[in-house]
């Protein structure tokens, strides 16, 4: 890290220090924009045009080329709403494309960070919308509030698969 990159102060070391690494648990992609998921084992992401199957506008402008939920907030949610373990949300029914354990995805904030060979930039937090209560029921928009993950560009393509590892790129990597 080059000397001018160090935080400024104690907090902004600890929200520049990412520790963790995640892990992909799903991945699914919506071929037409109201039709279902596609799960997959593996996806390309592409450079300004985001998961190849997924119905998302390309460009460099998009700023929800790729979306991610948290693994433990589908649990949250779940029991927010009520549900037991046979009816519990899956990442399907909140329509992302990449669920992720083991990190807070709220610390990838202004940040860039690797999935598999993919280099991706936080745009985002991906808030719930009124479909989402239409489909799942009365409660749901205020259950996924603050539980529905983030939103991403693609800055360098490749290949995400099942188990790869997030990692936090470095901040002089990001400047």
């Amino acid at each position: 890290m080059r000397p001018d990159a160090y935080p400024a102060s104690p907090l902004q070391a600890l929200i520049a220090a990412v520790p963790q690494q995640g892990q992909v648990r799903w991945i699914g992609v919506r071929p037409e924009r109201l039709g279902d998921m596609l799960i997959l084992d593996a996806v390309e992401a592409r450079r300004e045009a985001g998961l190849t199957g997924d119905h998302s506008r390309p460009g460099p402008r998009n700023a929800r080329q790729v979306t991610l939920i948290q693994w433990e907030h589908l649990a949250v949610i779940s029991a927010l709403l009520g549900r037991d373990a046979q009816h519990a949300i899956k990442p399907e029914d909140l329509r992302r494309n990449i669920a992720v354990s083991g990190i807070n995805l709220f610390s990838l904030k202004g940040r860039r960070f690797r999935i598999g060979q993919a280099i991706l930039e936080t745009t985002g937090w991906c808030q719930p919308c009124a479909k989402l209560e239409q489909r799942l029921g009365l409660g749901t928009f205020q259950a996924v509030r603050g539980h529905g993950g983030i939103t991403a560009r693609v800055i360098n393509s490749g290949i995400i698969r099942l188990n790869d590892t997030l990692e936090v790129e470095p901040l002089e990597h990001f400047e």
